[in-house]
């Protein structure tokens, strides 16, 4: 599908299509590295070590709950939120089964927080870095722009799922009486390392790809890592596949104002709106590649409905689907509808929220 799509977007506008290519590598590139500096940290147990943590202080469902959605935008902003949903979901399903509550809460919570707390830094969300892939920004610029409704929609999401799911997080939870010690090695090293160039570059990709691939390499050659893992962790065909999607999108970004002046007779709050149904309806990476592919009048606007807009349902990001897989090889048993259900009403009140601080800061 990636390669057709590909060869569709050259055959369409040569170059066009070179101009879209140019502006969508970089998150791909960048989710890569990220993916496996996360594959690093999970094998080092710093994942596992922060749950049990979190088990350990843990007196009853709520504050389980809210440790955990800490966790979650931690890692989200830190890491991408494809390494959260990636890494922290078995993490969280068997910190719930262990502590003697149900598993929903925690489960459904690192979807949806995942994609709320992904407006952070650029490289929380590959959304980010393709809508302002024409006209880049620090990471550090970024945060200070977009920490607060960020927090705001991170909160709200918060809140609406445990207001949900008030009854399975009115349980006592079990003290967690084993121990688990992390590596302080690699994997720190690699995530504090990734951190500071997504802060202080403009382009970290390259860089921070380079950071997960030469640790994934000395893994490799002290046989720490097997390259199954890597490539499971990696799922090469999805990430290929939504690139030459979105290269096709941005051509046609390119080649049709159609988009661009739909948007510029918008104001913040439809923009948003369009934005998160178009994720529904395409996948907000393409989306967003199609919606960029000439600068937007209202970009900030347009990462809130791309970032929490596909907390509506399983098209929306590719997040979804790394939650699905990662959350059935642990032994649970996600339901689409369920999490559609959060879905309903964790949006809008996130969007709003979002949306209404912007308008606070000024920003669009």
């Amino acid at each position: 599908m990636g390669i057709v799509s590909l060869i569709a977007a050259f055959q369409l506008n040569a170059s066009d299509a070179r101009a879209a290519s140019s502006q969508d590598w970089p998150p791909f590139v960048l989710v890569t590295g990220l993916l496996l500096i996360g594959l690093m940290a999970d094998e080092d147990r710093l994942f596992a070590w922060a749950g049990h943590q979190l088990g350990r202080i843990s007196s009853n469902g709520f504050v389980l709950f809210l440790g955990a959605a800490a966790i979650i935008v931690s890692v989200t902003a830190l890491l991408n939120l494809d390494t959260s949903v990636a890494f922290l979901t078995p993490v969280l399903i068997y910190t719930a089964r262990s502590r003697g509550g149900g598993e929903a809460p925690l489960l459904y919570g690192c979807l949806l927080l995942s994609n709320a707390g992904s407006l952070f830094l650029p490289g929380s969300n590959l959304t980010n870095l393709i809508v302002f892939g024409t006209s880049p920004v620090r990471g550090a610029v970024f945060l200070s722009d977009m920490w607060a409704p960020a927090l705001a929609a991170a909160l709200v999401t918060a809140i609406v799922v445990a207001m949900m799911s008030r009854r399975e997080l009115k349980v006592v939870v079990r003290a967690d009486e084993q121990s688990v010690r992390p590596i302080i090695g690699v994997g720190l090293v690699v995530v504090i390392v990734a951190t500071v160039l997504m802060l202080s570059l403009r382009s970290p990709a390259p860089w921070v790809a380079g950071v997960g691939v030469a640790a994934t390499v000395n893994r490799l050659v002290v046989r720490k890592t097997r390259i199954d893992s890597i490539v499971e962790v990696l799922g090469a065909p999805i990430l290929v596949g939504l690139f030459g999607v979105a290269v096709i999108f941005g051509t046609i970004g390119r080649t049709w104002s159609g988009p661009s002046v739909l948007l510029s007779h918008l104001g913040t709050w439809p923009t948003g709106a369009l934005a998160a149904l178009g994720s529904v309806l395409f996948n907000n990476l393409p989306v967003a590649s199609l919606v960029a592919a000439r600068p937007p009048l209202h970009p900030f606007a347009l990462l809130v409905g791309l970032n929490l807009g596909p907390n509506l349902f399983v098209t929306g990001s590719l997040a979804w689907l790394l939650w699905l897989r990662t959350a059935r090889k642990a032994g649970a048993s996600p339901s689409i509808g369920i999490a559609s259900r959060y879905g309903a009403f964790v949006v809008p009140a996130s969007m709003a929220a979002a949306l209404a601080v912007l308008k606070l800061k000024g920003l669009h």
